[in-house]
């Protein structure tokens, strides 16, 4: 992989972190939205590019938490799949589409069967498709554990796979939300997050107690109230314990590219440096750490941003 030529005026890890999401301009790359029925009855969403075909590659991109269909990074490596040909996906993870599921759950960073059932349904689908997927932050998180789940039967579906700025360790994620900075960023998320359980919580009234969820001020009391008893979970510590991907990473058998920064106000350096220990042991997986780069940030250009590494960097690793 070629180095990581940050622009200069967007120093340090927040500016560039922000920039992708606020300021950047990229237009969707889907032509058509597509609902699929989920085995228990709800519905999951994909904004679809393309007509896949057998000996084609295609491209399944994961969104972050509270992602939707205008999510440029997403709508980035769309763009340059298309350029090379490719046809693609991005999928909405439930309640991510603008409506409200039906199922008495939402979606979280250890949810894998929504993945499972569209990889399958994609491949069977279209026998020969040569599929290839993308995880960014949450869906990383959920992408690396999935292929972690399987071990070698997700060879079978899935070409190659690249992970970016994964939190790994779900438990010092949210612990490193709490300083400084990127307590923003807590805040940004629970301004969505919460109306979202409150609707859930109309659908299914014991579902969690909502004077909890109310006074939620971090990711671990609304994990706490919200996230662990919708889905099962004991608690914030179980569910962290539970769905992090960390465990998952040496038993991953697909080529895995996994591209975090340094300066991830979202993870904790320490968790970077354990995960990449880890994926040393493991030769299917290659880990490039940049020093720069923040949260699905990394951008480049001297007067303007011209590129976006880690959409560079991915699709030519999933090319290759």
């Amino acid at each position: 992989m070629r180095p990581f030529e940050p622009t200069w005026w967007l120093p340090g890890a927040h500016l560039p972190t922000i920039w992708g999401k606020k300021v950047r301009r990229q237009r969707p790359m889907h032509d058509r939205i597509e609902r699929l029925t989920t085995p228990d009855g709800d519905h999951l969403t994909l904004a679809r590019m393309g007509l896949a075909a057998a000996g084609k590659q295609h491209l399944l991109v994961l969104h972050g938490l509270e992602g939707d269909v205008r999510a440029k990074y997403a709508h980035g490596l769309l763009a340059l799949a298309r350029d090379r040909g490719w046809s693609g996906d991005l999928m909405l993870f439930r309640s991510c589409d603008g409506e409200i599921n039906s199922a008495r759950r939402l979606y979280h960073s250890g949810e894998t069967s929504d993945l499972d059932f569209v990889v399958r349904h994609l491949v069977s689908a279209t026998p020969g498709i040569e599929l290839v997927v993308c995880g960014v932050s949450l869906g990383g998180n959920v992408l690396v554990k999935w292929l972690g789940e399987l071990g070698d039967a997700a060879r079978s579906m899935v070409l190659r796979a690249t992970a970016v700025s994964v939190p790994f360790d779900l438990a010092e994620g949210a612990r490193f939300l709490e300083r400084g900075f990127s307590r923003w960023y807590t805040r940004h998320f629970l301004k969505t997050l919460l109306p979202k359980a409150l609707k859930k919580l109309e659908q299914f009234p014991t579902a969690f107690d909502e004077g909890r969820a109310r006074l939620a001020r971090t990711f671990w009391e609304f994990d706490d109230a919200v996230t662990a008893p919708l889905h099962g979970f004991r608690d914030a510590a179980d569910y962290y314990e539970r769905s992090s991907s960390m465990r998952f990473v040496e038993h991953v058998r697909v080529p895995l590219l996994l591209l975090s920064a340094l300066d991830d106000p979202f993870v904790p350096p320490e968790v970077m440096a354990k995960a990449a220990s880890t994926a040393s042991a493991n030769p299917m997986i290659r880990c490039e750490l940049t020093a720069r780069g923040g949260h699905v940030g990394w951008i480049e250009g001297v007067i303007w941003p011209r590129t976006y590494y880690m959409e560079q960097m991915v699709i030519a690793y999933l090319s290759s």
